[in-house]
């Protein structure tokens, strides 16, 4: 009989701890413009533009002047790495050894001959 009331408990506890989510966010505001793929919300003079697809959970009718509230989770479509982890780009890098120093021959030799 506990094992009955336990084992449910143990799965939904095993599911939540492996699939981490991010953040669920919302919006609230009237719809003001409205696609298969994308809802625009206006919150407070401010258009939010949020992706929907097929699976997009729609309690009740949507249409444009409906007041709705939108719950979303912000997700990457792509990254672009513009360093090597170290704190400077690799173009940065390169740019500064690249710049002559005040103290390097050829720049002395450049303003002897301007002299």
């Amino acid at each position: 009989m506990k094992l009955r009331y336990l084992l449910p408990l143990v799965f939904s506890f095993a599911l939540g701890s492996s699939a981490a989510q991010p953040k669920e966010y919302q919006v609230t505001g009237p719809i003001v413009a409205l696609t298969d793929d994308v809802i625009t919300v206006d919150k407070s003079g401010e258009k939010w533009e949020i992706g929907r697809s097929g699976a997009t959970k729609v309690t009740g009718k949507l249409a444009v002047g409906s007041r709705v509230t939108v719950h979303y989770r912000m997700g990457a479509t792509a990254v672009d790495v513009k360093d090597d982890g170290k704190g400077k780009s690799a173009d940065a890098a390169k740019g500064a050894k690249a710049a002559p120093k005040s103290g390097d021959a050829s720049a002395e030799k450049a303003k002897k001959s301007r002299s």
